[in-house]
């Protein structure tokens, strides 16, 4: 009976230290993928590129996100109106990656365009950076920095959750 419930003990530490992001030390434990992907206006990308070489921010949050998905249009939604403040403060661009595949993606540039957000948007239709990254669902959020280390990630979106992104930045722009 002792030998069952140690085994069933040690299970459960497993368990749930498998289910914890990335980065709940602070410490980058991986790195983005290369990927390519297309901006909306057509051109290939290499995300990994993008961020390392390419962008001039000292963060990235990258926020994955479909069309038909309503926690994830909510929470860009609730992110643009404090995307100024953060550029200004933290140094930050965000990155909004559609998840949509080849039938959807016509969706994608209207959507940006009604919702008025002011991000880098990109399009991943074959989902090669889902893959990559082995994420489970859509809003998934990573905050990058600029060597490509992801220093934190989330998954799904509730109100108020942009306040802990905006936390994690001003931890993160702070190093």
């Amino acid at each position: 009976m002792k030998v069952v419930k140690s085994l069933l003990a040690l299970f459960v530490c497993v368990a749930l230290l498998s289910t914890t992001s990335y980065a709940q030390d602070n410490s980058p434990l991986k790195k983005l993928p290369s990927v390519k992907m297309k901006t909306l206006e057509g051109a290939t990308i290499d995300l990994k590129n993008y961020v390392t070489e390419t962008s001039e921010h000292k963060l990235i949050v990258i926020s994955f996100w479909a069309t038909w998905c309503s926690p994830c249009k909510k929470e860009l939604d609730n992110i643009i109106d404090l995307y100024e403040e953060w550029q200004a403060d933290f140094d930050v661009e965000i990155i909004a990656i559609s998840m949509d595949n080849q039938r959807t993606t016509t969706k994608v540039p209207g959507t940006v365009s009604a919702k008025g957000w002011d991000y880098t948007v990109f399009c991943d239709p074959n989902n090669d950076a889902y893959r990559a990254l082995n994420f489970n669902s859509v809003p998934q959020t990573f905050v990058v920095n600029q060597k490509g280390e992801i220093l934190y990630s989330h998954t799904g979106y509730k109100d108020g959750d942009e306040y802990e992104l905006e936390d994690h930045l001003e931890e993160y722009a702070g190093q």
